[in-house]
C-alpha cells in the first residue's frame, strides 16, 4: 500500500529530531560528572625556630698586602737581571745589577782622601778625636813649653841684674808668639777634623752609590713585572721592577652607613669569590675607616685573609659575610622546600588534606636549610620537596 510523500518526509524529520535530542541529553549527563584527581603524595618538614648566626653581606675586591714599584737609586747600565716575572723573592734578593765601575772608583777616591786627613790628624780606626793630641799641636805645645822655660830663666836673671831689660823683653815676645802658634795649631786641627768629617760623609755617599748598583727586593713576595733588560741604561728614579706580597691578601669592603654599628676591628669575615664557587675563605677585619665616603655614604673596611697557597689573586671581586655579635632566632626549613620562580619564593603549608601556597621572604642559608623571614610560623608543616607538582588547594597524601 503506497503512503503519501508528505507523510514520509515528516516521519524522517521526527526521527532525526529524536536522535539529536538523545545525543544532547547524553552530553549534559557527561558534563555533570567530572573525574576526581588522586591526591599527590608528599613528604613534610616542620618549620623550626632556633638561634642562628646573623651575617651582613657586603661586596669588595682583593688587593695585594704590599706592592712596590722598585726604582734604581743610581744611574747606570744594566749588566744582570737574575729574576723573571713570577719569581718568588725574599727581602734583599737581587732584582737588577748595574755596572759599578764608576761607583767603585769614586769610593776608592773618597776613601783615600779620608785616610789622608786621618793621617794628618794622627787618628787610627776607632780612636776619638782630641785636638791636643794632634802632631802639629803637640809640636806647638813643645815650642811653647821651651819658650816659657827660657823666659822664666831670663826673668830670674833679670832680678839679679845679670841680663838686660831688652833681652828679657825679647824672651817675653818669644813666649807670646809660641802661645799664639799653639792656639793656631789647635784651630787648624779642628778645621782638619771638620774636613775629615766631610770626607767621611763623601765615603758614605760613595759607598751607598756603589751599593745602589745592586737593586734588591724591599720585602718578601713575588716579582709581578721586570721592566728592564741587560744592556738598558737606567736613570736615577727609573722603575725597574714591581714586587707584590699576596700572603696575606687585603680585602677592601664597602659597608653602607646604616650598618656601621655592626662592624668592628677583629671581626670574623667569610669570603666567597666567583673563581672558586662553593668555597668559603676566612678573614678578619683589620681596619675600619674613621670617616665615610661622601659620594657613596659608605664606610671603607679592610680585612686580611691568609693566602699561603696564592689562590686568592689581587683584583678578584669578593662577597663578604660579616658575622654579627649575637645569634638571633630564625625560622629554618629545608632548602628544597622553597620554590623560586621569576624572583618570587613560595612554600606549600599542609592544611588538613590540602596544601596552601605561601609567598615567603628568604634569608641566609644554614647548611642544607634556609631561613624564612616572612610567610610561615614556627611549628607549621610544609611540603619538603614540591618539585613543581603542587598548587594552592591541591589534595595531598602524607608519606611516612
Amino acid at each position: 500500500m503506497n503512503r503519501p510523500f508528505g507523510v514520509s518526509v515528516l516521519s524522517c524529520a521526527a526521527l532525526a529530531a529524536a536522535l539529536l535530542s538523545a545525543a544532547c541529553s547524553g552530553e549534559r549527563t557527561s558534563a555533570a560528572a567530572p573525574v576526581e584527581l588522586a591526591p599527590v603524595a608528599i613528604q613534610v618538614a616542620q618549620v623550626q625556630s632556633q638561634p642562628s648566626d646573623r651575617f651582613l653581606r657586603v661586596t669588595g675586591s682583593l688587593a695585594a698586602d704590599e706592592k712596590a714599584d722598585v726604582a734604581a737609586e743610581t744611574a747606570g747600565r744594566v749588566i744582570g737581571t737574575p729574576v723573571e716575572r713570577g719569581t718568588r723573592v725574599t727581602a734583599g734578593t737581587v732584582l737588577i745589577r748595574l755596572s759599578a765601575t764608576e761607583a767603585d772608583a769614586s769610593l776608592r777616591e773618597a776613601d783615600a782622601n779620608a785616610a789622608q786627613l786621618e793621617a794628618r790628624l794622627g787618628l787610627v780606626a776607632g780612636q776619638a778625636f782630641d785636638p791636643l793630641k794632634v802632631p802639629d799641636v803637640l809640636n806647638a805645645k813643645a815650642s811653647l813649653d821651651w819658650a816659657e822655660a827660657d823666659f822664666n830663666r831670663i826673668k830670674s836673671l833679670l832680678d839679679q841684674k845679670v841680663v838686660s831689660q831688652a833681652e828679657y823683653e825679647q824672651r817675653l815676645t818669644q813666649v807670646q808668639a809660641a802661645r799664639q802658634q799653639y792656639l793656631s795649631a789647635q784651630n787648624a786641627a779642628q778645621q782638619s777634623f771638620r774636613s775629615l768629617q766631610a770626607a767621611r760623609a763623601r765615603v758614605d755617599l760613595a759607598r751607598k752609590s756603589a751599593a745602589d748598583t745592586v737593586v734588591r727586593a724591599p720585602f718578601s713576595g713575588i716579582v709581578a713585572e721586570r721592566l728592564v733588560s741587560t744592556g738598558d741604561y737606567v736613570a736615577r728614579g727609573m722603575k725597574v721592577a714591581t714586587v707584590v706580597r699576596i700572603d696575606p691578601v687585603r680585602v677592601e669592603l664597602t659597608v653602607p652607613e646604616q650598618y656601621l654599628s655592626l662592624v668592628k676591628t677583629g671581626q670574623t669575615v667569610r669570603l666567597t669569590v666567583d673563581a672558586y664557587p662553593g668555597e668559603v675563605f676566612s678573614a678578619k677585619v683589620r681596619f675600619v675607616s674613621p670617616s665615610l665616603k661622601t659620594d657613596q655614604r659608605a664606610l671603607t673596611v679592610e680585612a686580611i685573609a691568609d693566602n699561603a697557597d696564592g689562590r686568592l689573586k689581587p683584583g678578584l671581586f669578593a662577597t663578604a659575610l660579616l658575622q654579627q655579635t649575637a645569634p638571633a632566632p630564625a625560622l629554618l626549613v629545608p632548602s628544597a622546600a622553597v620554590e623560586t620562580v621569576a624572583g618570587t619564593s613560595r612554600v606549600y603549608v599542609v592544611s588538613g588534606s590540602t596544601v596552601e601556597e605561601r609567598i615567603v621572604t628568604v634569608g641566609e642559608k644554614v647548611g642544607g636549610r634556609i631561613e624564612l623571614a616572612t610567610g610561615v610560623k614556627a611549628g607549621e608543616r610544609i611540603a619538603a620537596n614540591p618539585r613543581g607538582k603542587l598548587a594552592d588547594g591541591v589534595r595531598v597524601q602524607l608519606e611516612g
